[in-house]
């Protein structure tokens, strides 16, 4: 799956990475809380979240996620955009629920990958 094809499934807009859309994303963790993330197996994935602060982006960094995706109509200052922007990943937004987010997502294949 690419990023793109998250972009269509949640009817999401991007924020910034237009250009990545075409990276393969092979998980999905969706957390509001960055230490569940921080346990989460990494390996191009996407973060599926509502909590939009920079420490979002600087653990997204950290695990090799490529696509962070806010949900529930959330949308990060441009300054959280920007650090994005700067560490190579695309941010989308939709008005999806978390749980809608992530049954989507796991719907049309995608799955999550659990630490051991």
């Amino acid at each position: 799956m690419t990023i793109g094809d998250i972009k269509n499934f949640l009817n999401a807009d991007v924020l910034c990475g237009e250009d990545l859309l075409d990276k393969e994303v092979h998980t999905a963790c969706g957390s509001d809380m960055m230490s569940d993330v921080l346990a989460f197996v990494k390996d191009q994935s996407v973060l599926i979240t509502g909590l939009c602060n920079p420490q979002t982006v600087r653990t997204a960094e950290m695990m090799d996620i490529v696509c962070i995706c806010f949900v529930r109509g959330k949308v990060p200052d441009e300054a959280v955009i920007e650090l994005a922007r700067q560490r190579g990943l695309a941010i989308l937004a939709t008005n999806m629920r978390m749980f809608e987010a992530c049954g989507i997502l796991y719907e049309k294949g995608l799955r999550g990958g659990a630490s051991h």
